[in-house]
């Protein structure tokens, strides 16, 4: 583990990655920014739950496959001291499950951000907005789905694996079929989104799990209403449902 300086005051944050050229060049990235400082580098999960106890950062960035203690193994410890946002090349679904329910505030996939996107989610993680890079948040979606009554989950492609959804947009209704859907012409974001809004989430939780700005959230729902010829959340759902009483089809 190596201490860095004594910090500004801003953002403290904590980054512990098993290779240290990952945390080298995490902490120069951080270290950047003026409204951040990487307090500390640990390389496993107890050198982790030690800087983090010693520094009480703001924020821990968090590998999952660590020596000694792994991330997931750590998270329940330094839950308790900051928000934790996973940082890590581990994709599988039972993976991103298990982290966020011990507790981490978010899960970026190597690769599926930028630099400019990793410091907006430790900014946010802080202000206790999570963030979730496309591959986690493909597990939230799927999470999601499996817990809506029988009627209304989305139907299983045959040739997808057990366990995965189709890349199609789903049916949340037996009787919608997936021709009606399709007069709606909605983009596949699009369609993803109003799956989204069917479900009932907010605005900034389909920010979170889509991995955009709240703008561009509200832009793809603007579009939406106006394909549904629709003035409400509501009136969108019930056509998307199909349980409008005359759904009437966009025509673009």
């Amino acid at each position: 583990m190596r201490d860095r300086p004594t910090p500004a005051p801003g953002l403290r944050v904590v980054v512990a990655d098993d290779n240290p050229v990952v945390r080298a060049g995490l902490t120069a990235l951080l270290s950047g920014r003026p409204d951040i400082t990487v307090v500390a580098e640990a390389a496993d999960g107890h050198q982790a739950c030690e800087a983090a106890r010693r520094h009480r950062p703001d924020v821990v960035l968090l590998d999952v496959r660590m020596p000694r203690m792994d991330g997931i193994s750590a998270l329940p410890h330094l839950v308790t001291i900051a928000p934790v946002l996973m940082l890590t090349y581990s994709t599988e679904s039972e993976i991103v499950r298990e982290a966020l329910r011990r507790g981490a505030d978010g899960y970026l996939v190597h690769g599926e951000f930028t630099a400019d996107q990793l410091v907006t989610a430790v900014r946010d993680v802080r202000q206790g907005r999570p963030h979730f890079t496309p591959t986690a948040a493909g597990t939230l979606l799927a999470q999601l789905r499996a817990t809506l009554p029988e009627p209304f989950r989305p139907q299983m492609n045959p040739l997808d694996s057990p366990g995965s959804f189709s890349k199609t947009p789903s049916r949340l209704q037996p009787s919608m079929g997936q021709s009606s859907r399709e007069g709606f012409r909605l983009s596949t974001r699009e369609a993803e989104i109003m799956d989204l809004i069917a479900s009932g989430m907010s605005n900034q939780q389909i920010a979170a799990m889509c991995f955009i700005s709240q703008k561009t959230v509200k832009n793809h729902i603007n579009r939406i209403f106006a394909k549904l010829h629709s003035a409400s959340r509501s009136e969108a759902t019930a056509k998307w449902l199909g349980t409008a009483p005359t759904p009437r089809l966009g025509l673009g």
